[in-house]
């Protein structure tokens, strides 16, 4: 259950939040500081607080739920639910860290390549994407990780249904007082993920250091 709802809600936040991080991070606009404070709100709400919200806007009678259970959807305390609670509670740590890491990419680069005739599309999928990978890697790693520990906005908008919308943090919670060795061998299956994905973290900047170089490739002069 954990990695089918994350993996997906991961999926999600990478096809949405990386075209939106390129446009918040080449584009200066009125209201982006407003935009970027809204993205970053769910850093600093408790994740009950977020479980309600999603639920005041998705439960069944509620603002968009009543127009969705009327079309036949329903999403609270379904696998959708858990989908929407972890994508929320993520998407702030992949889309700050993408926005940094498109920041750091050398603006006359891109320019160039769109004087050079180069289509918008092009020049992000060429030239932007490959840049900014490294840092890209790192904020989807920490998406991640923070996805697959989601547990307050979860149990809230979602519940913990066993097989249906039961994560291995829920089942942590639900297990510890009726059996804790099975709650401490949960632990401590997220203490290697957690451990894997901070190695992972590590490494990415040695993978991607060559990737990461101009892709344009100037002759030398033969000036004297």
């Amino acid at each position: 259950m954990s990695l089918k709802t994350s993996a997906i809600a991961h999926l999600a936040v990478l096809l949405v939040g990386t075209p939106a991080a390129y446009v918040l991070a080449r584009r200066r606009f009125p209201g982006r500081g407003l935009v970027l404070t809204l993205i970053e709100l769910p850093l600093v709400l408790p994740p009950a607080v977020a479980g309600i919200a999603l639920l005041a806007a998705f439960g069944r009678y509620q603002l968009l739920g009543g127009t969705l259970s009327a079309l036949g959807i329903t999403v609270g305390f379904t696998q959708l639910a858990v989908i929407l609670a972890v994508a929320f509670v993520e998407s702030p740590f992949y889309l700050r860290g993408a926005v940094a890491a498109f920041e750091t990419v050398d603006g006359t680069l891109l320019d160039a390549a769109r004087t050079l005739g180069a289509a918008p599309a092009r020049v992000f999928f060429r030239i932007a994407l490959p840049l900014a990978a490294g840092g890209l890697g790192a904020a989807s790693a920490l998406a991640l990780a923070r996805g697959l520990g989601e547990f307050g906005a979860t149990i809230i908008f979602a519940g913990s249904l066993q097989g249906v919308t039961q994560t291995l943090p829920l089942a942590i919670y639900a297990q510890f007082e009726q059996d804790f060795d099975l709650a401490l061998a949960i632990g401590a299956l997220f203490v290697v993920l957690g451990a894997a994905l901070l190695l992972f973290l590590k490494l990415v900047p040695g993978w991607t250091r060559s990737s990461s170089s101009s892709p344009f490739r100037f002759a030398p002069s033969r000036s004297s």
